[in-house]
């Protein structure tokens, strides 16, 4: 099980008093890949004009836009909360970025209430993400919330 106690003070240390929001994301991301086992991407994404836009990620090239509303991280733009999916091919309108993901966890970035981006991770391996990374990545983004977008 991941010590996400430890990972959050890592991201803690990495970005407190940095002004540079990117370069923080950027650097999360990499603690992120290198940390959590089992994954095959970890990034963001970022709201600009309305829909979702890659920003700083690990792991191999991907979907440079994302509708509001579509797949995993739009859903979690569109319903305002953290999507946990078990298996990526039973998700309703799942976009297939890489096809070898298979499981997903995406969490909202928030500011002032508003979603302005998203925590994007993806393993390919089935059933990879449980509550226990929910509540760590949850946390971890409230890091970068207070860091970054305060």
């Amino acid at each position: 099980m991941t010590d996400y106690k430890t990972l959050c003070e890592q991201l803690h240390a990495l970005i407190s008093g940095v002004p540079h929001p990117i370069a923080n994301l950027a650097n999360a991301s990499a603690l992120l890949y290198q940390t959590l086992p089992d994954l095959n991407w970890a990034g963001f994404y970022l709201m600009e004009n309305g829909i979702l836009v890659l920003g700083p990620f690990q792991g191999k090239t991907a979907c440079i836009e994302i509708p509001v509303g579509k797949g995993v991280c739009g859903t979690a733009v569109a319903e305002n909360r953290t999507q946990l999916v078990k298996n990526v091919h039973e998700f309703p309108g799942h976009i297939a970025c890489d096809s070898a993901s298979n499981s997903e966890i995406v969490v909202p970035i928030r500011k002032n209430g508003e979603v302005i981006g998203v925590l994007d991770i993806d393993s390919p391996s089935l059933s990879r993400f449980d509550q226990n990374d929910r509540l760590g990545l949850e946390e971890f983004v409230r890091i970068l919330e207070n860091e970054c977008f305060a």
